[in-house]
C-alpha cells in the first residue's frame, strides 16, 4: 500500500534490512534528522501533512512503517517496544544517521519513541510523545474497564479473536474507529479510510497490527524497572494531548521521568492531532524541535 500512495513532493519511498525484518520509510529533505512513528491503525502517512513542512524548515524527515505495518514486514515476533527501538535505529544506520535525532511518536509509535529514548539517550537531541498512556506510567489504568477504562486494550491483546471479528469488515470498523476518536468531522473521510484499510486487510496483516498491543504489559513492566533503578530522560520531551483525548494527562504521568518536560494541549483535536490540527500541532513542534537540546552554560 504505502509504495503505491502518493508521496509529499521531494519526498523518496525506500525498504531497507533492519534488525532482522525489512523496514518501509518514506523520507525527504536535508538537515538534522527527525525520525516521525506513527501509531495504530496507521501508516506513515499520519504525517503527510507535517512532513513538508519539516523538510521546508531544514530537517531531514524519516518516516516509517512499523514493524508488522504498511509496506515493512510481518515477522512473527519482535513487537515489544524495546526491539522495535532497535528497528528504528538500525534503520536510521542505513541512512547513515548516527545520533542526533530528533523522535516524534504518536500513539503506539510514542511507546517506541520512549524506548528509544529510554535505550539510547545519547543519541536522542528532542523527544516528542503525542496522545499516548504511556506503559508503566498510567496505561494499565487507562486499560482498567472496571474503573472505567477503555474496552479496546483488551480485546486487541486477546490472541486470535480480534482478527477473528474483524477480518473481512477493517474498512467498517475502521470508519468507526476514526470517527469515535477524532473530534474533527469529517478528517478521515472514505477514501483515506480506504487506503488505511488496505494495510490491516486480512488475517496476518490484522495479526501483525494487533502484535504491537499484546506486549503492553512486559513494555510496562520494563518501563518501571527502568524508572524504579533511577531511570529519567535527561533530554528535552513534548508531551501533546488533544483536547477532547489525552489533554494534559500524558504530561502529568512523566513529571517524574522527564527532567525536561513541557507540556501542550491542541484545542479542539481528538486523539488524531497530527492530522486534525496539523497547523496547531506544528506551532508547537517546530520550536521545540529548533531550541537547543542542552541547557545554557553560564559564564
Amino acid at each position: 500500500m504505502s509504495d503505491e500512495v502518493p508521496l509529499p513532493e521531494g519526498f523518496e519511498s525506500i525498504t531497507v534490512p533492519a534488525n532482522g525484518t525489512r523496514l518501509h520509510a518514506v523520507v525527504g529533505g536535508a538537515g538534522e534528522p527527525v525520525l516521525l512513528l506513527h501509531g495504530w491503525p496507521q501508516t506513515w502517512r499520519a504525517w503527510r501533512h507535517l512532513m513538508p513542512a519539516l523538510a521546508a524548515h531544514g530537517y531531514r524527515v524519516v518516516a516509517p512503517d512499523l514493524r508488522g505495518i504498511g509496506a515493512s514486514d510481518r515477522p512473527p515476533s519482535g513487537y515489544d517496544k524495546n526491539t522495535q527501538a532497535e528497528d528504528m535505529r538500525e534503520l536510521l544506520a542505513q541512512l547513515g544517521i548516527h545520533g542526533g535525532v530528533r523522535i516524534v511518536g504518536h500513539d503506539i509509535g510514542g511507546m517506541v519513541a520512549f524506548a528509544y529514548a529510554r535505550l539510547h539517550p545519547e543519541e536522542v537531541e528532542h523527544l516528542v510523545l503525542v496522545e499516548l498512556a504511556l506503559p508503566g506510567f498510567g496505561l494499565e489504568q487507562a486499560m482498567d474497564v472496571a474503573s472505567g477504562g477503555l474496552f479496546h486494550f483488551g480485546l486487541f491483546m486477546t490472541e486470535e479473536l480480534p482478527e477473528l471479528l474483524l477480518e473481512g469488515q477493517e474498512s467498517d470498523f475502521l470508519t468507526w474507529w476514526f470517527d469515535r476518536l477524532s473530534a474533527v468531522p469529517g478528517i478521515f473521510p472514505p477514501e483515506e479510510v480506504a487506503t488505511v484499510a488496505s494495510s490491516y486487510r486480512g488475517y496476518e496483516a490484522l495479526r501483525a497490527g494487533f502484535a504491537h498491543y499484546r506486549t503492553l504489559l512486559e513494555d510496562g513492566r520494563v518501563n518501571r524497572a527502568w524508572h524504579e533503578t533511577g531511570g529519567t530522560l535527561p533530554m528535552p520531551v513534548l508531551a501533546v494531548g488533544g483536547e477532547h483525548s489525552t489533554g494534559a494527562r500524558l504530561t502529568d504521568s512523566l513529571n517524574t521521568v522527564a527532567q525536561r518536560l513541557t507540556g501542550a494541549v491542541i484545542p479542539g483535536s481528538g486523539h488524531f492531532v497530527p492530522e486534525e490540527h496539523p497547523d496547531a500541532f506544528a506551532r508547537e513542534l517546530l520550536p521545540f524541535l529548533a531550541a537547543p537540546p542542552h541547557p545554557a552554560r553560564r559564564t
